[in-house]
Formats: C-alpha cells, sequence, structure tokens
C-alpha cells in the first residue's frame, strides 16, 4: 500500500533470516513499497544473524538498454553480503548502472560536468552537461547507461542483465509494475506521482550447509589473499575488498566525531528546513 520502504525493508529481511533459521533458506518478495534506502544494511543483517544475504529492489525507469536509448530499467541495485572472520563482512552494494541519478546530483552541486559515457540522450549522444542532464531526466528525454557502458564494445550488456535480473526479481513474484508506470513523475508536468517499487530478500543459513566458524575462517583467508596479491606500481598501494573501505571510514569518522558536509549540501538542508511547515521551530540550530 506505498508503505514506507525504510520499515518495509528491515521487516521483511527479518522474516528472510527467520525463515532461514528454520529452513535452511528464506526468501521474501515485497510488491506496491516505496524507496528502501541502503540495500546494504539489509545484506548486513543477514550477516550478523549467521547468513548470506542478497536483495535488490526496482526503481523509477532510469537505464537503457544495451544498443537502446529508452530509460526502461531502474538503477536497480544489487547486493550480496557475505560474513568472514574479520572486523566486517563481504557487502557489495552497487547500481547495475554506470553512475546513479544522486552522482549527477552531486555533480550539479559542485558544478562539474558529468563525464562522458555515463548518460546517452534520445539522439544517441553520450551527454555531459550536468544541468541539462536533471532536467531532461525528469523528462525521459535521456538515460543512464548500464555497468559497461553505452553499447556492447566495454561489456555494457552486462550491466543490462544484471538491471534485468533485479526488475524480474522485483516484479516477476510481485505480478508489480515496471518501466513508465513506476517513474515517480507526470512526464507532461514535472509533477511526482505514486511510484510503486518491488523488492526481494534473500537469507541463507551457513549453519544449515557447515560450522560458521569454518566457513567465516575461509572467506577470511580468501579476501586476505587478495588484499595481500601483488599491488599496481601506479595505485595507491593498497587493495581492498567490498565493506573494507566503508569499514575504515566509519572508524575514521567515529574518531572525529561525525562527518564532513559539504557547504552547498548545509545550504540544502537549510533550504528545506526553511520551506517546510514546522521544520524551522523544531530544528532552530543546525549541528554545523
Amino acid at each position: 500500500n506505498l508503505g514506507l520502504g525504510l520499515y518495509i525493508g528491515p521487516h521483511c529481511m527479518q522474516m528472510a533470516i527467520d525463515k532461514a533459521k528454520k529452513h535452511g533458506v528464506g526468501f521474501v518478495a515485497v510488491q506496491n513499497s516505496t524507496h528502501y534506502g541502503i540495500a546494504g544494511y539489509y545484506a548486513t543483517m543477514a550477516t550478523e544473524a549467521g547468513c548470506i544475504g542478497f536483495t535488490g529492489t526496482n526503481a523509477r525507469p532510469s537505464i537503457a538498454p544495451t544498443f537502446g536509448v529508452e530509460p526502461m530499467l531502474g538503477t536497480n541495485p544489487l547486493c550480496f553480503g557475505i560474513p568472514s572472520d574479520e572486523d566486517f563482512p563481504f557487502v557489495i552494494d552497487c547500481a547495475t548502472s554506470v553512475n546513479q541519478r544522486g552522482k549527477i546530483e552531486k555533480y550539479a552541486r559542485e558544478g562539474v560536468a558529468t563525464p562522458q559515457g555515463v548518460v546517452i540522450d534520445n539522439d544517441g549522444i553520450e551527454r555531459t552537461d550536468t544541468e541539462g542532464i536533471l532536467k531532461d531526466m525528469v523528462l525521459g528525454k535521456c538515460a543512464l547507461t548500464p555497468m559497461g557502458g553505452a553499447g556492447d564494445k566495454m561489456g555494457g550488456y552486462k550491466g543490462y542483465g544484471w538491471a534485468t535480473v533485479v526488475e524480474l526479481l522485483s516484479t516477476a513474484f510481485q505480478s508489480g509494475p515496471f518501466g513508465e508506470d513506476v517513474c515517480g513523475v507526470d512526464r507532461k508536468t514535472g509533477k511526482p506521482i505514486p511510484m510503486p517499487l518491488g523488492h526481494f530478500f534473500l537469507a541463507i543459513d551457513i549453519e544449515s550447509l557447515c560450522p560458521l566458524s569454518t566457513f567465516t575462517k575461509n572467506t577470511k583467508s580468501l579476501l586476505q589473499a587478495i588484499r595481500e596479491s601483488r599491488k599496481s606500481p601506479t595505485g595507491p598501494g593498497r587493495i581492498w575488498t567490498a565493506g573494507e573501505l566503508e569499514h575504515d571510514q566509519r572508524l575514521a569518522r567515529t574518531a572525529q566525531g561525525g562527518m564532513k558536509v559539504p557547504s552547498s549540501l548545509q545550504q540544502n538542508m537549510i533550504d528545506l528546513r526553511n520551506t517546510r511547515p514546522g521544520l524551522k521551530e523544531k530544528y532552530e540550530k543546525l549541528p554545523f
């Protein structure tokens, strides 16, 4: 019923975990939801429970299929979480497009051009004009490219294929809408309209297949071998595995008492507070 995805997500991943603890594997499909936030949060819920976690969600159509220009698929994150005998799990959470709309909005705040190969318009031209891209995305006049970019020279069909997998798992079980039916805006007016999304959550209980301690030890051994492999002489001198960089950043920001908020984003927050009823009184002083 277009409920809050940030409530639905944790509830459903917990359902999947509970099913896995009872049956070995648990799967939950969701329909008619809304944006559910960070996919990696749900995968981490699974790893903390001694499970492998897998989740994904569809989103407003933004990605054009390989050799196409019309936005047909969401940025559809594909997310896995695997527990390890380390201070952090292996969690990979990334969109199936080269970039997401949020990254283009970041370029706009910074006043920089969008890198070539990220966006393609209805004429098949790779666009770099950030402000124009944001306007035309609302009108459906340009689209994001899948991982690998436009065409097939750099393997764009791989990102296109994975985006389609997520779209199928978010709609086929649920008989849910896709494409223009989840665009979230009236293409003629640009006004917002409901965006009923689908999600899926999978948990695999490791203990149903082998001792958890054995699994996490083996995971750690492989990840350490990757990190200790030969480094590029032109790189930063370090190799990270998924989840490690985020763990490092969490420790650093906790130690410094928080995270830095760019001045442009601070102004956005101030404007939001000043234009929404009741927020200025509730948040008279912001922490920056």
